[in-house]
Formats: C-alpha cells, sequence, structure tokens
C-alpha cells in the first residue's frame, strides 16, 4: 500500500500536483461511508491545490511586498482615529480605488496610524490577488540611487514598477537632493498610470516644494500623484505615546 502511495506521489508531483501530493495521504483517508462519488473525489483533489497554491501565492506575494510589521484592516481601531469615518473605512476596504488606478495620501502627525493602515491596505489588497511593495522614502531614494549598480536594488526597483500597489511611508522625512528628486520623479512618471499609490507623510504637499528643492519637480510630481488621488488627514494623539509599555510598576 505504501508503495502505491509513494508512487501517486511521484506521478502527483510530475503533473505538478504538489500540494495534493503532500495530502494524497490524508485525502484517500476519507471514510467511505460518506459514498462519495468519483467526480466528489476528484473535485476534492482539485480544490486541494486550488487553495494550496493561492495560500503559496499570498505567501509569496507577502514576502515580496516587504511589510515592516503584519497588522491587518482588523486591527486597526477607527476609535482611535475619528477622524476617519467608518464609511471612508469601508470604501477603502472595496478597493475599487486600486482597480481605478487612484492615489491615496495620508497625512498626519507621528504616531496616528499613517502606517498601520497602509499596511492593512496593502494586506488586504494582497489577499484580492494585487501585487504590492512597501518601501520608506529613505529607501526609496537609496534603492534609486544604486538601482544601476546593485543587484538588490535592482531586484527591488523592479517589484516596485511591477506592483499594482505602490505604498511610500514618510515621504518628506527629510530634504532631498536636486538629483534624488529627479529620480523620484522619473519613478513617479514610471508608476504614473499603471500602478495606485498609497504616501504618508507628516508634511501637506503644499510643504513639498521646499523639501524637495526644484519648484519644476514638485510641480510635475504632484501633477502626476493629485490627478486622480484622495488625501485623508489623520489626527489625534500617539497610539504609540498612549499604549505605551513601561518597565516601571504603576501605582
Amino acid at each position: 500500500m505504501q508503495t502505491t502511495i509513494d508512487n501517486l506521489k511521484i506521478m502527483l508531483k510530475t503533473a505538478n500536483l504538489h500540494h495534493v501530493a503532500e495530502q494524497i495521504e490524508e485525502l484517500l483517508n476519507i471514510p467511505l461511508d460518506q459514498s462519495m462519488s468519483y467526480e466528489k473525489f476528484l473535485e476534492r483533489i482539485l480544490q486541494c491545490e486550488i487553495k494550496g497554491r493561492e495560500e503559496k501565492r499570498f505567501e509569496r506575494r507577502l514576502k515580496y511586498a516587504m511589510f515592516p510589521e503584519y497588522k491587518t484592516l482588523d486591527e486597526f481601531d477607527l476609535n482611535e482615529q475619528p477622524s476617519l469615518s467608518r464609511r471612508q473605512f469601508n470604501q477603502l476596504k472595496e478597493l475599487s480605488w486600486v482597480e481605478q488606478g487612484y492615489n491615496l495620501i495620508l497625512l498626519g502627525p507621528t504616531g496616528v496610524g499613517k502606517t498601520m493602515l497602509s499596511v492593512g491596505l496593502g494586506i488586504h489588497a494582497i489577499n484580492s490577488g494585487y501585487k504590492v511593495h512597501f518601501v520608506t522614502m529613505n529607501d526609496l531614494v537609496y534603492i534609486l540611487k544604486t538601482q544601476e549598480i546593485l543587484r538588490t536594488s535592482r531586484v527591488r526597483y523592479k517589484r516596485i514598477i511591477e506592483s499594482d500597489l505602490v505604498i511610500i511611508d514618510d515621504l518628506m522625512f527629510m530634504a532631498m537632493e536636486k538629483h534624488e528628486a529627479n529620480l523620484f520623479f522619473q519613478l513617479i512618471n514610471k508608476l504614473y498610470g499603471q500602478s495606485s499609490i498609497i504616501i504618508t507623510s507628516n508634511k501637506s504637499p503644499d510643504d513639498w516644494g521646499e523639501l524637495l528643492g526644484d519648484p519644476a519637480i514638485t510641480t510635475a510630481i504632484l501633477d502626476r500623484i493629485v490627478h486622480k488621488c484622495e488625501v485623508l488627514n489623520l489626527n489625534g494623539d500617539s497610539y504609540r505615546l498612549k499604549h505605551r509599555q513601561s518597565i516601571f510598576v504603576r501605582n
């Protein structure tokens, strides 16, 4: 019997049914009193393979997205962010804005949930079949400056431009040199019309000019980002400060 199962596993793997091969013994142990027809048994085998492939695809896309942490939308507490309504939150979850090529700008001070919301939307998008990539502005500038000479940067750049949704975290965290601003414009221009972008920033777009340095480049970047865009202003106290942990015992 074991020899037969081993042969089945080999044949299933040869047919690229690897997930079925891994679970074939469990599938063959279906109680006989279920009176399962050949059609139903075949259906279960195919369901097993499809589910396994979908889970593998999700794991691969999640790895490629390079999120700083795994935080889903279910973990985002709207009570902590009253400036975002339940209706807006649900509209974001529908992801029609990604399908229509809209961008999101999440504005607000440090700690109000901009990054957590962007990561949650990114994970939700991956679950819905989209390719997503997360990158901080600091890392993005490094990637743009080195992608022609470093393989690691070239790989990340390729993943960015092939994504359906690109999340750029902490835009304008520090001032950029003119060459860096120009490289950033080239990327935005490449993504324009083919990918949606989420940008988190503690600076209003009105202030981006002084940090990008070049008025012409700033105008060109803003023109492409805000053409189809929703701006959400998140406010309130820092979640991390409010829920900070301490080593000291409070009386």
